[in-house]
């Protein structure tokens, strides 16, 4: 298994980062790869992705979650296998770092010389940094799941 690990400052308050976190049909609209996302039950999401040309659907299950301080989430079924939390640290009242750690396995040639080069990292750092973009333009979330699991 590989493993990524990227964290980035935004300018929001703590329960905003968090809650636009939580709404995972709206990752296309940050997340480079990302095609689609289903939020088919509390816990259950199905992905659609496509990187550098290849086409992956996936089945992820939330594995943890706890309002404004933690996702965590394990592919369960599908074409890829990863498993990953996002934590948010309140650093002031209109500051929150998030944190996304993530192991994955690569599949195939192409996705094994690409993790050796640091794709996926430089597309997680990529991905964070859009995030940021997405939620300080907005400057509040467009939804928001406070449910534990």
């Amino acid at each position: 298994m590989s493993q990524v690990e990227e964290s980035i400052e935004v300018g929001v308050p703590v329960h905003t980062a968090y809650n636009q976190w939580t709404q995972f049909e709206s990752f296309p609209e940050f997340m480079s790869g990302v095609e689609r996302i289903e939020q088919r039950t509390d816990t259950l999401t199905h992905w659609v992705t496509s990187v550098d040309g290849v086409h992956r659907e996936f089945d992820a299950r939330i594995t943890e979650q706890i309002p404004d301080e933690r996702v965590a989430w394990t592919t369960v079924d599908g074409e890829t296998e990863q498993a990953g939390v996002v934590t948010f640290h309140r650093l002031d009242d209109e500051h929150t770092k998030v944190m996304l750690q993530m192991e994955f396995r690569p599949d195939g040639l192409a996705e094994k010389v690409g993790d050796k080069l640091g794709v996926v990292q430089r597309q997680t750092k990529g991905d964070l940094k859009r995030f940021k973009e997405f939620i300080e333009r907005r400057g509040r979330e467009t939804g928001g799941w406070r449910g534990a699991v």
